[in-house]
């Protein structure tokens, strides 16, 4: 259920913000995958819902522009919004590589990676090095192995003349600093 990812983000960033004394205000933008995606659609959508509620309503999007989930198009984006606009509390991208180009252009850029909350979603292995490195702060796993099983499971079990659910969910799986080292041979 796609809903999950964006949700467990977005409100994971938002409990990492008002840790951060945040909760007077914070701007953040958010890196989108491909406009014709349903999955960056979605993604975007629950993160722009749960900053609208009482608890994270503190939290104000800035921008919100495509990545196409391309490293070196977020870095540009994040360059162009750090030009603009000075440097963000937190970045929002739709996915992993969209996030670690983020992180690049706000180093370059000189920002302290303690001052802004980064995530994505995916953990990828680069995403869970960036996490390692203290510089992506959550990222939410994504189970492709689940997911290829649950279908082949699923497909077996028609071919059978079982009856399978109309839809299976495998489902999202928040990852933070302190759970890290859990997904690091997973995917």
């Amino acid at each position: 259920n796609e809903v999950e990812s964006g949700t467990l983000e977005a409100f994971e960033v938002c409990k990492m913000l008002r840790a951060k004394g945040k909760s007077a205000g914070a701007k953040a933008y958010i890196v989108m995958g491909s406009l014709v995606h349903q999955a960056a659609l979605q993604r975007t959508k629950d993160v722009e819902q749960i900053f609208g509620t009482d608890m994270c309503n503190f939290i104000k999007i800035v921008d919100k522009q495509s990545s196409e989930w391309s490293r070196d198009n977020a870095q540009t984006l994040m360059t162009n919004w750090l030009t603009a606009g000075g440097a963000p509390d937190a970045v929002i991208a739709n996915n992993d590589e969209s996030a670690i180009g983020a992180i690049l252009a706000l180093k370059a850029n000189g920002v302290d990676m303690k001052n802004v909350v980064v995530g994505g979603i995916d953990a990828t292995q680069d995403g869970l090095q960036a996490m390692k490195a203290g510089d992506l702060a959550v990222t939410v796993f994504q189970n492709a192995k689940g997911q290829g099983g649950g279908g082949v499971d699923a497909a077996l079990a028609l071919a059978k003349g079982e009856k399978v659910e109309r839809v299976v969910y495998v489902p999202f799986e928040l990852v933070t600093s302190a759970n890290a080292a859990d997904y690091l041979d997973k995917n």
